[in-house]
């Protein structure tokens, strides 16, 4: 996946990763222009930054390296999100890229390719699945204080389909039974072109999307009744360790 054009504008507000890596990106709105936002992010009295910036004209600014974290998702109020780690600033584990515009705003055909430009190229750096719960929305970590952000005009619906590559029916798709999984199931799904991930919610039932995929490989937790099932788990989470190394071969 060829990296797209990037022009390096740099922050001094940004911490290391405290040894986590990126399982999510995450998007914003800037609630303003692009320049406005090279300048509040060099200011280091704004305490705030984020890894990307991506204008309407489609230009692409960096303010972080992808081996430190942003300083933009770490404020956690009434999440939506099942693979937040408690007690850990999401920081460590998230990109982030702030788009140009305001909520309402519809997205710019130039700003739409070049963020999903973009996505597809730290999906490919960064090992990172196509998933709604690996792609997703500031509103996700706070529902209360970011709850419009990235905007009602993201383009949800076209970003998944367009990163998927367009098919309304997954070929392949990962579920994990709960988010501990979450890292042998990103290890099965990268053997599988990364393929989408979902979690099980609490009640254990299965996304639609996961079952209407053409094959369902199964992270730990019982069959799902799939009729082109793969089941790697067992009585623990060893044994379904131990079945998901022996597919991994």
């Amino acid at each position: 996946m060829d990296k797209p054009t990037i022009v390096w504008k740099g922050s001094p507000n940004f911490g290391d990763r405290k040894g986590y890596k990126p399982l999510a990106i995450v998007d914003h709105i800037m609630s303003g222009t692009l320049i406005g936002t090279d300048s509040w992010f060099a200011n280091p009295s704004s305490k705030v930054s984020s890894h990307f910036g991506v204008g309407k004209n489609g230009e692409i600014h960096q303010y972080v390296e992808l081996t430190n974290s942003a300083w933009a998702n770490g404020s956690v109020n009434k999440p939506n999100w099942p693979l937040l780690i408690p007690g850990v600033n999401p920081n460590y584990y998230t990109v982030s890229i702030e788009h140009e515009g305001a909520s309402g705003d519809v997205m710019q055909e130039a700003q739409y390719r070049s963020t999903l430009a973009l996505h597809r190229w730290l999906m490919v750096t960064l090992g990172i699945p196509v998933t709604g719960d690996t792609i997703i929305g500031h509103n996700r970590i706070d529902s209360v204080n970011r709850s419009m952000c990235p905007g009602t005009g993201f383009p949800w619906d076209r970003l998944f389909k367009d990163l998927i590559g367009g098919s309304d029916m997954l070929k392949v798709a990962v579920l994990l039974y709960t988010k501990e999984d979450f890292w042998a199931g990103t290890d099965v799904a990268a053997k599988n072109g990364n393929c989408a991930i979902f979690v099980r919610p609490a009640d254990h039932s299965v996304p639609a999307d996961a079952i209407g995929a053409q094959k369902l490989i199964v992270v730990g937790g019982p069959t799902t009744n799939h009729p082109n099932e793969v089941l790697l788990s067992g009585n623990d989470k060893y044994q379904t360790a131990a079945a998901v190394a022996k597919y991994l071969g």
